[in-house]
């Protein structure tokens, strides 16, 4: 039973979305540590990316979010690959996450599945940490430029909705979406909040004042936060629910802090499971349920069991 867009799974319920990629990745022999993260495995390992996907509808997951989140063209030059190669790894990403939602979909008539394309912010092509401090500065303009040709591809393979995700910065998701709903008119989108704190996004803009902003947009199908920790979702959440009528999603990190030196993640004292976070994000109004960084199929199942309860 497939559907068609968000909007109309979302009508179905609430909505489980998948986890890491690059922590998955890495369980299968893939090294995510350099400047292209888990896009550096559409390189060598394109068939773990499918597997990844797999893992996570096989426990529940309807979202599947593409490898694209640092797979930008830039990168891959910086990296050494073609710009003509680097635009075909990009597609292939979004080919891979559709041919895994459909040879699932095959084989479980009762299976409702997306695929999402990830759009991670200009800080992450920085490769230095700054998708969690949103320290830069760049026109509207030159926002817009960045982001074209990685919409462009994979908009040109065919996603059911962008997740525009982890975005720091509050002048590159007003150039963002702007870009979007002016040159991919009718395409839905999520966007996802990276935080500093509960109620501030991390450039110091107010979680509500951005929410607001982003609600009154064209095709923006819902709006939240991702990778941070478990302890912040239902306060955030609550912010949110103050501020905007649309659905809300929300997909924290393991609670690991990221060190982008090492570009490796360290455990912390606030490392926890999902049991006894998603009744409390269900009771605040989250629609979108799945896990960022760290986060594994483990971890969806139990989001699945407990939504589906």
């Amino acid at each position: 039973m497939q559907v068609s867009s968000m909007k109309t799974l979302l009508q179905q319920g609430p909505v489980v979305s998948d986890g890491a990629m690059a922590t998955e990745l890495e369980k299968r022999g893939v090294d995510t540590d350099s400047a292209l993260w888990s896009a550096t495995a559409m390189i060598d390992h394109p068939e773990a990316i499918t597997a990844v996907h797999k893992s996570y509808f096989e426990v529940g997951a309807q979202l599947a979010t593409t490898n694209t989140y640092q797979a930008n063209v830039p990168a891959f030059v910086a990296a050494g690959v073609p710009a003509e190669s680097a635009r075909k790894l990009t597609q292939q990403a979004v080919q891979l996450a559709n041919q895994a939602r459909d040879d699932y979909a095959a084989t479980h008539p009762d299976f409702t599945g997306l695929v999402a394309g990830s759009i991670g912010p200009y800080g992450a092509y920085l490769a230095d940490g700054s998708e969690y401090t949103g320290d830069y500065q760049l026109t509207a303009a030159a926002y817009q430029d960045f982001h074209r040709e990685r919409l462009q591809l994979i908009t040109g393979v065919g996603v059911d909705v962008l997740a525009l995700e982890t975005m720091p910065n509050f002048a590159e998701v007003q150039a963002l979406v702007q870009l979007v709903t002016k040159e991919f008119a009718g395409q839905d989108y999520w966007v996802s909040f990276s935080l500093k704190d509960p109620q501030t996004l991390c450039d110091g803009t107010s979680l509500a004042t951005a929410a607001k902003w982003v609600a009154q947009q064209p095709n923006v199908v819902a709006v939240g936060v991702n990778c941070t920790t478990l302890e912040n979702i239902e306060p955030a959440l609550q912010t949110l629910n103050a501020a905007v009528k649309i659905p809300l999603i929300v997909y924290p990190n393991s609670g690991d802090e990221y060190d982008p030196t090492t570009k490796t993640w360290q455990k912390t004292e606030l490392s926890h499971t999902f049991d006894s976070f998603v009744p409390k994000w269900l009771a605040a109004g989250a629609q979108i349920i799945g896990g960022c960084c760290r986060t594994t199929p483990t971890d969806i199942a139990t989001v699945h069991e407990l939504v589906r309860a």
